[in-house]
């Protein structure tokens, strides 16, 4: 648990900004009272109006975020407690200057995220994205999948080395992989080697797994210069945030050969997906379901409502951003 603590009252209202993924409780269910959904409001404007200022808590989510627009709204904010890892979306410039405190869920996803991670890594080695498909439209009879490769002894770069990243790196490292990261800092406790850069880690590694935040300061930070040096035998990864791997560039390295393949589970403008993604060739893509499991949800959910609890009683915050 982090050690900040709130010493002054809260406002009384909880606001729900938007309905949360499908879980079997809501935050009203847990909170033991009404928590009004600012989406659902049928004249939210009107209500933010009149309302506005007895809110104390927002719960919002990592892919809706709090632009300043509302946080303009809500005068007397203190905590927004969000619902996953991603904070890109949160006007953190004007949660700082206000003092407002953020919490987000990243740890107990970490898990889940890195699960399907690895599930991406051997998919796109083993070429057996459409396997399943192989076998039932009878393609078997006129011969077996093209051999794939081992993970044991692949060059497994990891772009971000927090709670996902390092998440990765365990899972990996019992496949026998061998395995280097690149973060703004080094990490203490990993005996892995760092990289000075993303195009230096790209040129050493085999399969290259994005692990990083979103939002500026990453956008587009895997583009035409990492892709390169990941070359025609390279593979990539994508579990964090769409904005970070420059789409464009990643669907034409495809389709002229010079990216052996790749899997994104985010994407800049989902549910949207650029068209040449589409078509691109050795693109395995799924629907943003890093963690996308009945236990993570639960998990988030209950890290959400147990820090909006702990807040109110003026005890220490897990996840502060």
């Amino acid at each position: 648990m982090h050690g900040w603590r709130s010493t002054a009252a809260m406002p009384d209202q909880i606001l729900l900004q938007t309905a949360l993924l499908p879980v079997p409780q809501q935050p009203a269910d847990r909170l033991g009272h009404p928590v009004p959904i600012l989406d659902e409001l049928p004249e939210a404007d009107a209500w933010l109006a009149a309302e506005g200022a007895g809110v104390g808590c927002l719960i919002t989510h990592a892919m809706r975020g709090a632009s300043a627009d509302l946080l303009a709204r809500l005068p007397n904010l203190r905590l927004i407690a969000n619902f996953g890892a991603g904070t890109d979306l949160i006007d953190l410039e004007q949660t700082r200057a206000r003092g407002i405190v953020v919490t987000a869920s990243g740890a107990v996803l970490a898990d889940d995220v890195a699960d399907l991670a690895l599930w991406q890594v051997l998919t796109l080695l083993r070429g057996t994205a459409g396997a399943d498909i192989f076998v039932r439209e009878g393609h078997w009879r006129q011969g077996p999948l093209p051999l794939g490769r081992g993970a044991r002894g692949r060059r497994l770069g990891i772009l971000g080395f927090g709670r996902i990243g390092q998440a990765v790196a365990a899972r990996a490292g019992a496949f026998g992989m061998d395995i280097a990261y690149h973060a703004r800092r080094a990490v203490a406790a990993s005996r892995h080697p760092r990289f000075d850069t993303p195009v230096d880690l790209a040129r050493w590694a085999e399969l290259l797994v994005v692990a990083l935040p979103g939002g500026p300061g990453t956008d587009g930070l895997v583009g035409q210069g990492v892709i390169n040096a990941l070359g025609p035998g390279g593979m990539l990864v994508n579990i964090a945030r769409g904005s970070i791997v420059d789409e464009a560039a990643l669907a034409t390295a495809l389709a002229e050969g010079r990216l052996a393949g790749a899997a994104l589970d985010v994407f800049r403008n989902e549910p949207e997906v650029l068209s040449a993604l589409l078509v691109a060739p050795n693109l395995l893509l799924t629907p943003h379901v890093g963690s996308a499991t009945q236990d993570a949800r639960l998990a988030t959910l209950n890290h959400v409502v147990t820090n909006i609890q702990a807040f109110r009683a003026g005890q220490p915050l897990d996840g502060i951003v």
